[in-house]
C-alpha cells in the first residue's frame, strides 16, 4: 500500500474524476468537521457549567434550621430550632468522617468606618475553615486563623469592594476600622473566585472571628448555618443522614420530620451534572459519528463504481498473476487516502473554528455564565484520527472484496 505505483494510480483516478471525488470527500469532511465542532462546543458548555461550581470543594453540604412540620416531645410544629456553636463541636466529636466544618453568623448590615469614611456592610462571624470550603480567595494578607478564634481577637478581613471604598488604593493591612463603634484591625482582603450575582455579597462583607462576634456584640453562641465537607474518599451524601440525625436529636425534632433541619448537598448536585454531561457527550458522539457514517457510505458507493469501471484493468492484473491481496490493498489504499485526507482537513477546520471562537471570547472579555473555553482535547483529536483510518478501511472493504472476486475471463470478454 505504500509503493509509488499504487499512489500514482490513486492520484490518476482522483484527477480523472475530480468532481465525483470532491463531492465524496466533502461528505467525509463535513462529517468529521461536525463531530469536532459539536464536541468542542459541548466542552465549552460543560466548562461553563462546571466553572459555576468554582474552586470550592465539590463534596460539601450546607445545613440550616427550618420550621418543624411535626409535633415531637411536647413541642408544637412550626418551631424553628436555633443552631449553636456547641452543635459544631458535637458534629466534630460524633461524625469523624467530617473533614472541615465552617459555621457562619451574620448580624446584617452595620456601619463600618475608617476615619471619616464609611458605609454599612454585612458583618459575618466565621471560623477558619470557611475559606477552605467556599470559593473564596485572598487578595492580600490572611484570613481568620485558629489563634484568632481561641483568643477572640478583634481582627477583620474585608471584602474587596469594602476595602476599595474605605481605603482606596492605600494599603489597609494593619489599619483599624470601626464596626458599630468597636475597633478591629484589618488583617486581609478577600473576594469570590468568580463574580456572580450570588457572590456579590462577598465583595461587600466584613468577616471577623465568630468568638469575637459573640463577645463583642453579645449575640450568644448562635449559628445561622454551617458548611461541612467530607474526608477524602468519603461522599458527603453518606454523612448527611448522620449529621441531620444528630442535630434533630439535639434540638428535639422528630426523626422522620422532612423539615426542622434543612440542607443542600452540593456533591449530589455536582454528580447529577457530571452524569448529565456524560449523556450529552455520548449524544454528541452519536450525532457526529452518524454524520460521518453518511460520508463513509458515499465513499463506499464511489469505490463500488470505481471497481466496476476498472473491471477490465483488474481482470488483466489477475490474469497476469496478481494475487487477491494486491487487488484488495489497491482499493483499500484509495479509500483510506480519500477518507483520511478529507477527514483530516475537516479535523483541522473544526479545531480552527473552535480555537477561533475561544480566541474571540478572550479578546473581547466575553464570559457567559454557561459557556467557557470551548476546546478540542488531545484524546478527541486522536480518536478522530483513528476513526478516520477505520472508516476508510470500512468504506473500501466491500468494494475491495468485490474486486478480488472479479473473474479474469469474464472481465476480458468483449462487450
Amino acid at each position: 500500500m505504500l509503493d509509488r505505483d499504487t499512489w500514482q494510480e490513486i492520484l490518476g483516478t482522483i484527477k480523472k474524476h475530480k468532481l465525483r471525488t470532491g463531492l465524496t470527500a466533502l461528505g467525509v469532511f463535513w462529517g468529521i468537521f461536525m463531530l469536532i465542532f459539536v464536541l468542542g462546543m459541548g466542552k465549552g458548555l460543560e466548562n461553563g457549567v462546571f466553572r459555576g461550581f468554582g474552586d470550592r470543594a465539590k463534596n460539601v453540604m450546607y445545613v440550616w434550621p427550618e420550621r418543624t412540620s411535626q409535633p415531637y416531645q411536647g413541642f408544637q410544629p412550626g418551631r424553628r430550632p436555633q443552631l449553636r456553636l456547641e452543635d459544631i463541636t458535637a458534629i466534630r466529636q460524633n461524625v469523624p468522617e467530617v473533614q472541615f466544618i465552617a459555621p457562619r453568623l451574620s448580624i446584617g448590615s452595620q456601619p463600618v468606618y475608617y476615619n471619616d469614611i464609611g458605609d454599612s456592610y454585612e458583618i459575618r462571624g466565621e471560623l477558619e475553615d470557611m475559606i477552605r470550603i467556599e470559593a473564596l480567595k485572598l487578595h492580600q494578607g490572611r484570613y481568620i486563623n485558629e489563634r484568632d478564634i481561641e483568643e477572640s481577637r478583634k481582627v477583620a478581613v474585608l471584602g474587596q469592594r469594602t476595602a476599595e471604598v474605605l481605603f482606596g488604593n492605600r494599603d489597609c493591612i494593619g489599619e483599624y476600622v470601626r464596626i458599630k463603634g468597636v475597633e478591629f484591625r484589618v488583617v486581609g482582603i478577600f473576594g469570590p473566585m468568580q463574580i456572580k450575582p450570588w457572590t456579590e455579597s462577598d465583595l461587600e462583607a466584613v468577616v471577623i472571628p465568630l468568638t469575637a462576634m459573640y463577645r463583642t456584640f453579645g449575640t450568644g453562641e448562635r449559628v445561622d448555618y454551617f458548611v461541612c465537607s467530607a474526608a477524602p474518599n468519603v461522599l458527603v451524601s453518606t454523612i448527611e443522614p448522620q449529621v441531620k440525625a444528630l442535630l434533630k436529636k439535639r434540638h428535639h425534632v422528630a426523626p422522620d420530620d422532612p423539615q426542622g433541619i434543612g440542607g443542600f448537598n452540593l456533591e449530589a448536585e455536582y454528580q447529577s451534572v457530571v452524569r448529565l454531561f456524560g449523556g450529552i457527550r455520548a449524544f454528541l458522539w452519536f450525532v457526529g459519528i452518524g454524520t460521518l457514517l453518511a460520508g463513509i457510505v458515499g465513499v463506499s458507493n464511489i469505490m463500488l463504481i470505481t471497481v466496476k469501471e476498472r473491471t477490465k484493468e483488474i481482470g488483466i492484473r489477475k490474469a497476469m498473476g496478481a494475487p487477491p491481496g494486491s487487488i484488495i490493498s489497491m482499493i483499500l489504499a484509495e479509500s483510506i487516502a480519500i477518507t483520511s485526507a478529507s477527514g483530516y482537513l475537516g479535523l483541522i477546520a473544526g479545531t480552527f473554528i473552535i480555537g477561533g471562537i475561544d480566541y474571540l471570547m478572550m479578546a473581547n472579555n466575553l464570559e457567559p455564565d454557561n459557556f467557557y473555553n470551548p476546546q478540542v482535547n488531545l484524546a478527541v483529536g486522536a480518536g478522530a484520527i483513528v476513526l478516520l483510518i477505520l472508516a476508510g478501511a470500512a468504506a473500501g472493504f466491500i468494494p475491495a472484496m468485490q474486486a478480488a472476486r472479479v473473474n479474469p475471463v469474464v472481465a476480458l470478454k468483449d462487450e
